[in-house]
């Protein structure tokens, strides 16, 4: 009889060990879940992958941090560096996106001059050549303007001013180009309308004076089909 209490007291002090044991191992993370990393560990990872180049890791850890602590005072700082990670992987629309999404949730944010530029980057670096559509263009037109116009002493403004001359031009030569096409196909009204448009709006760009022979030979054309009728 004493010999089972014996054992029986040996079991409950094997057991009690063990409890202890796996609950220590639990507390210092051996053999359990791994503690979740802080706001700053994801930051600093995720700053670290950004100066290295590794933008998809970038992204996720800065994309964590937004997920896993949104009212850390670092959240707001990753919105901004996923915007900046997925603009660097030049993933620009998904960048525009992020970048739109944060002047939406922070519109006073000491930050937004650069937001507005960056919207205007990610559409400047989509413009096409100019037999192509030209919607990326007059965005990123938009998006500069804007920003001159809200932020005229910011440094982002005067890099934008920058920019807004090649978009210009780049519309500019686009006007001309579909003008030529339509002169070449007989269509002499509308190639006159867009070597018109061009002109007043697209005076000084480097069209003008090819501009104003075609709208001279426009109108001989259409003089021509007028004599005919």
């Amino acid at each position: 009889m004493k010999g089972r209490v014996v054992n029986i007291l040996k079991r409950l002090i094997f057991l009690q060990a063990l409890v202890f044991l796996l609950s220590g191992c639990s507390l210092f993370g051996i053999g359990g879940k791994k503690p979740e990393k802080s706001p700053e560990e994801l930051m600093n990872q995720g700053m670290s992958a950004f100066e290295n180049g590794d933008y998809s890791y970038a992204v996720e850890a800065f994309q964590k941090l937004k997920d896993r602590y949104p009212y850390s005072k670092l959240a707001i700082q990753a919105e901004l560096k996923v915007a900046d990670a997925l603009f660097k992987k030049k993933e620009f629309e998904e960048a525009l996106e992020s970048y739109i999404e944060f002047e939406r949730l922070h519109p006073k944010n000491k930050s937004i001059p650069y937001v507005i530029y960056q919207q205007g980057m990610c559409n400047f670096l989509r413009i096409s050549t100019i037999d192509r559509d030209q919607t990326s263009t007059k965005n990123a037109l938009q998006e500069f303007k804007r920003l001159r116009k809200e932020f005229p002493e910011n440094p982002f403004s005067l890099l934008a001013r920058r920019n807004m001359r090649k978009c210009y031009r780049t519309l500019a030569e686009h006007e001309f180009y579909v003008g030529y096409f339509y002169f070449k196909s007989g269509y002499y009204m509308a190639a006159l309308k867009r070597f018109e448009y061009l002109i007043t709006h697209y005076p000084d760009l480097g069209q003008y004076g090819k501009a104003l022979i075609y709208i001279a030979r426009c109108k001989e054309k259409l003089a021509e089909e007028k004599s005919l009728l």
